[in-house]
């Protein structure tokens, strides 16, 4: 198991991770960091528990609005492979490996987002 040695709001917290996700984890805390920062700049310091609660509903409204945005990329998709043309070698053909390479991209970006969200209900 690695170790971290994390900033947030100029303290230090050591966190265990997996090896190889510390480059990761780094990012993260980064992120929460600046998010931080930008609370601090508009309310000021108003307890660090305050601060670390208004950046992670911060993180899940931005979770929340990315989730909704794939919702609606999935519902407009269609992406269900029917009535396709058979033909063989037409522009219909090449927008058919376009929409499966699409969907694979959908496919990689939900399970990110899962990801995502299921570390942060267990945080």
């Amino acid at each position: 198991m690695a170790q971290v040695n994390i900033q947030i709001n100029g303290r230090d917290y050591l966190l265990a991770c997996e090896d190889g996700e510390e480059s990761h984890l780094s990012f993260l805390a980064e992120y929460i960091n600046r998010q931080v920062d930008g609370l601090v700049e508009n309310v000021g310091q108003v307890g660090e528990a305050r601060l670390l609660l208004m950046a992670s509903l911060l993180v899940a409204d931005e979770l929340a609005e990315a989730s909704q945005e794939l919702d609606a990329i999935k519902d407009g998709t269609g992406g269900d492979g029917e009535g396709r043309n058979s033909t063989v070698g037409t522009a219909s053909d090449d927008a058919n490996v376009d929409d499966a390479d699409d969907d694979a991209d959908l496919a990689k970006l939900t399970t990110r987002i899962e990801d995502i969200a299921a570390r942060l209900e267990s945080a």
